[in-house]
């Protein structure tokens, strides 16, 4: 009977705190530093929810170990629905493959809320490469092995895995050099330090059409409407290529599931706004609705797909 009452005194207690969140600022996490992806969609959403929940948003940057620093950090957090994590592939679906040991577990430590948009890769390479196409581009890197500086946005992260699938299918090989975020791997690919990478098109696309980066292809299965001209990795040389970088918020584990829920449609119907669909668009990502159980199962799933491109590309990053 005791146990009865003490039951229904949590029911009582998980509805009042669903009913009343959110009841002070909210902080999403950015397991990167400022100017990647995952930072643009983050602060991309703050002022929609902040207008919508009535309490201040604040993003805040906990780069390190892959994202795995900012990740743990939330998976640590009270589950009440005021610290969430904006991550992407590399830490809830990659980093279980290519780390022999993680602080914590991406299915078992968050409530999974919405993925928030997927982005293709773009194949880009500094303009003072001599390579119009992706065909070009292994030309050259078969003629002078270890030439290419290849930029790394973070260590065992899906555009790591994106360009050791790519050696190895063509048969070349490049230098990999690692950045702590997306953001430092582009400054330095816009400045000639690095000089070939993959990365999500959402943040790279903006370079390219400034002639500061050239592309070369997109990962995509197919041509990408947002950018129609660009080739195909697979339609040039390598088929059934497919790579790219999605992002997604979540919540610590336990947090009440009406918490979950009314935070997955707020964000719903901020990513439908025209202004926000025209914004990703024209950056190039898709926006793909899934309900938190969905998205759940979609983490699982990659997990899975990864863990098997890793095996067989036998890459550890301990």
């Amino acid at each position: 009977m005791k146990r009865f009452a003490a039951f229904l005194l949590s029911l009582v207690a998980t509805c009042a705190c669903a009913q009343s969140w959110p009841t002070k600022p909210i902080r999403i996490i950015v397991p990167y530093p400022a100017g990647g992806t995952s930072d643009i969609l983050a602060r991309a959403l703050s002022p929609g929810l902040q207008a919508a929940l009535g309490q201040p948003i604040v993003v805040e940057n906990k780069a390190g170990a892959t994202g795995n620093l900012g990740a743990d950090y939330v998976a640590k957090s009270a589950p009440d629905g005021h610290t969430l994590l904006l991550a992407d592939i590399g830490s809830l679906a990659i980093s279980p493959s290519v780390f022999s040991t993680l602080p914590f577990d991406p299915v078992r430590d968050f409530a999974p809320v919405i993925m928030v948009a997927y982005s293709p890769h773009l194949l880009v390479v500094h303009p003072s490469v001599p390579a119009k196409d992706a065909r070009e581009l292994v030309a050259l890197a078969k003629a002078k092995p270890n030439s290419f500086n290849f930029a790394v946005s973070g260590i065992g992260g899906a555009n790591h895995l994106a360009g050791i699938d790519f050696a190895q299918r063509a048969g070349i090989k490049w230098t990999y050099v690692p950045y702590k975020g997306g953001s430092q791997a582009l400054t330095d690919m816009v400045g000639g330090q690095a000089n070939v990478m993959f990365n999500g098109m959402l943040a790279t696309y903006p370079f390219v059409k400034e002639g500061k980066l050239k592309v070369l292809a997109i990962s995509s299965a197919k041509r990408f409407a947002a950018a129609p001209e660009i080739p195909t990795v697979a339609e040039s040389g390598m088929p059934g290529f497919e790579t790219g970088s999605w992002q997604g918020i979540v919540a610590p584990a336990g947090t009440p599931p009406e918490v979950v829920n009314r935070l997955h449609a707020t964000v719903t119907a901020i990513l439908a706004t025209p202004e926000m669909k025209d914004r990703l668009d024209k950056a190039g990502a898709e926006v793909r609705p899934m309900s938190p159980a969905q998205f759940g199962a979609f983490i699982r799933d990659e997990r899975d797909r990864w863990a098997k491109v890793v095996k067989e590309s036998g890459a550890r990053f301990d």
